[in-house]
């Protein structure tokens, strides 16, 4: 029984070892990655960046009160075009009861020192038509009668104005908002209820709406450090738009800040151009959009594919491997310009006889019935 048990562990162990030689054979016998090659080429290269941004209208007003109050009635909804003059909303006003009692005691003190200069007046005009006083002393009583009537008429206008928000026979009045430029209604933020605060040197007041001509938009975005030295003025812009597709704007560079503004480590400039819209497509203010700005251009320069590049672990500086016999490769450092993110530039290094090595190839791989 020992003996048959002795001669079944012999056979499994040189089992294992038949199928352990099998692998190895199997695995030295594979055949090395054959490396093709590529050779450099004339082209024509464009280095360009994209900024991403918005576009926006190139002015936009915001319509406030001239008179604190209570939105009493709007008469026009966000999207709608509109004058100049035409009425937005009427504010009801709410009077502060301060002021409001201090305007009512002006008016009677007015009113008290316009009927004593009335009776005066009255017993001196009698008086002077009897000829017992001179022209000239009537002529002081009948001037403070005027101003004592000028005076209750000026109190009277203030109470209105404290009460209404305008005085009788004004031609416009303050509780009527109305539009200064034409244009189209982008925002309404207020709504029939709410309160409002007029405008003055102390508070910008409430907005009541936003106008904006939306037939002159323009592009704001922004861009990198690295590349806002490659701008200029007047520069040509492709805007694409998320909401508009297969569809690109001409636009032109008319703007980029003096100063940048650090985001998440990288220091953004923003910019802007006037973008030339196509009036059969109606652009709305806040779409987002992508300028695509070309920084340089070089015609019929020698380039390889971005691909071929290597990069030193430790310079990180450039190079390519260039062959030197049947799948024998050597090393070359080369310079290189602009790129495109597929063919760069090759300012030295290699020529377009030499034949470059395609590092990254890989081995296909295997379907399931040829690895059986």
């Amino acid at each position: 029984m020992k003996k048959f048990f002795k001669i079944l562990l012999v056979v499994i162990f040189v089992a294992l070892l038949g199928f352990s030689g099998k692998y190895l054979i199997d695995s030295n016998s594979k055949s090395p990655i054959v490396f093709t090659t590529e050779k450099a080429f004339k082209t024509s290269i464009e280095e360009k960046t994209v900024a991403t941004g918005k576009v926006v209208p190139e002015d936009e007003v915001a319509i406030k009160p001239q008179i604190s109050g209570i939105i009493e009635k709007i008469y026009v909804e966000e999207g709608a075009a509109i004058k100049t003059g035409d009425l937005i909303a009427k504010v009801k006003v709410v009077p502060n009861e301060q002021s409001l009692n201090s305007a009512r005691g002006r008016v009677k003190n007015a009113q008290i020192v316009l009927n004593n200069s009335k009776v005066e007046y009255d017993r001196n005009k009698a008086l002077f038509d009897k000829g017992v006083i001179s022209s000239q002393d009537f002529n002081n009583i009948d001037l403070r009668y005027n101003q004592a009537r000028q005076d209750l008429s000026n109190a009277q206008s203030d109470l209105q104005i404290i009460r209404l928000g305008s005085a009788g026979g004004s031609s416009t009045a303050n509780t009527n908002i109305r539009a200064t430029v034409s244009g189209t209604i982008l925002e309404i933020p207020v709504k029939e209820g709410d309160q409002v605060i007029e405008s003055n040197n102390f508070n910008d007041g409430t907005t009541i709406a936003t106008i904006a001509d939306l037939n002159k938009m323009i592009f704001e975005g922004k861009v990198d450090e690295a590349e806002v030295n490659k701008l200029k003025i007047d520069m040509p812009l492709k805007v694409s738009l998320g909401a508009i597709r297969d569809k690109e704007f001409d636009a032109k560079l008319k703007f980029i800040a003096p100063k940048g503004d650090e985001e998440q480590g990288a220091v953004q400039f923003k910019i802007e151009g006037e973008v030339f819209l196509d009036k059969s497509y109606f652009i709305r203010a806040g779409y987002s959009a992508n300028a695509s700005i070309v920084l340089e251009t070089k015609n019929d320069i020698l380039a390889v594919k971005e691909a071929l590049l290597q990069f030193d672990k430790e310079t990180e500086d450039p190079y390519v491997e260039v062959r030197t016999g049947d799948q024998k490769f050597e090393r070359r450092d080369v310079e290189i310009g602009i790129s495109d993110g597929i063919n760069v530039e090759i300012l030295s290094g290699i020529t377009e006889e030499d034949d470059i090595k395609v590092w990254n190839k890989t081995e296909p791989v295997k379907k399931e019935d040829e690895k059986e």
